[in-house]
């Protein structure tokens, strides 16, 4: 039999807890080298498998934005009543909010203008073709919302320490910045695809460097590794932007031209994979 993994929170006064002080059980993963993998293998597919809906299936983004945005409000639901952590529920729901975060950004940003439809398509799908904001407007506006996230998280106490999340509140609160920071970083990623000139490649590089810069600022004892995590999880996602963009578009424009459905089959055995080596290792390790 599992023995569940208890963390305290003497201030916790949520849904997770009968009263102050008790000990309820943890519900998000830890941040380990695994977590990254699994946090960039599923923003790459949540990339491809927006892209595989909204383009290839020609349903267009606002239909798109509105089914993956249903499939993350369930996948949400199972994970918030869910008693412990279980890396299947967890991963899910990073999985929609990336595919809804991509379709998101693309509606907040494109139009139907010929530069973002495919060769010889008219429309963008049923519905609103877009928002046509553009990538610097579309980006200030889930910032602003981002930090008014966290300005909001704050003022509730609850904790920005994601081993440490243990209640109702603190969970979704974790789950709205981190549905907005997805969608954040599709915009980020998209704008270095298509507008830095940098292409798909050389955006990922960029990326990835910074990155490399946060790990090694993780050295520098006056840097808190709270504000690196969450820089790291916006960065993180345009990198998965990036790289599913290089796999799919065509050699022409950059791309290795693999298509939307070979990549987002070959990411999801990938993701399946380690979803199933984390709960392999979440039940050798509460055993």
């Amino acid at each position: 039999m599992d023995k569940p993994e208890l963390v305290t929170d003497p201030g916790a006064t949520d849904l997770n807890v009968a009263d102050p002080g008790a000990s309820v059980m943890k519900k998000l993963p830890e941040v380990t080298l695994a977590f990254w993998v699994m946090k960039i293998a599923a923003t790459t597919l949540g990339e491809t498998a927006g892209d595989l809906f909204a383009q290839t299936l020609k349903l267009g983004y606002f239909v798109t934005t509105v089914l993956l945005f249903l499939i993350f409000v369930v996948t949400l639901v199972v994970q918030l009543r869910s008693r412990r952590y279980n890396p299947f529920f967890y991963w899910t729901v990073i999985l929609s909010t990336s595919m809804a975060g991509t379709t998101m950004s693309d509606f907040m940003n494109r139009d139907a203008s010929a530069k973002y439809l495919s060769d010889g398509a008219t429309s963008l799908g049923w519905g609103p073709q877009g928002l046509g904001l553009g990538y610097p407007a579309g980006a200030a506006i889930l910032i602003s919302l981002l930090i008014a996230i966290f300005v909001g998280w704050k003022l509730t106490g609850q904790t920005f320490v994601i081993r440490d999340i243990v209640t109702f509140r603190g969970e979704s609160l974790f789950w709205s910045a981190i549905l907005v920071s997805n969608t954040l970083g599709t915009s980020m990623g998209d704008f270095l695809s298509d507008s830095s000139g940098l292409g798909y490649a050389g955006g990922a590089l960029l990326v990835g460097g910074l990155l490399a810069g946060l790990l090694a600022l993780t050295r520098v004892p006056v840097v808190p590794n709270v504000l690196l995590f969450w820089i790291a999880f916006v960065l993180t996602r345009p990198l998965g932007a990036t790289a599913g963009d290089f796999l799919t578009k065509p050699v022409a424009k950059g791309g290795l031209d693999l298509g939307t459905v070979g990549s987002s089959a070959v990411l999801l055995a990938l993701l399946v994979g380690l979803m199933g080596y984390a709960r392999v290792k979440e039940r050798a390790a509460t055993a």
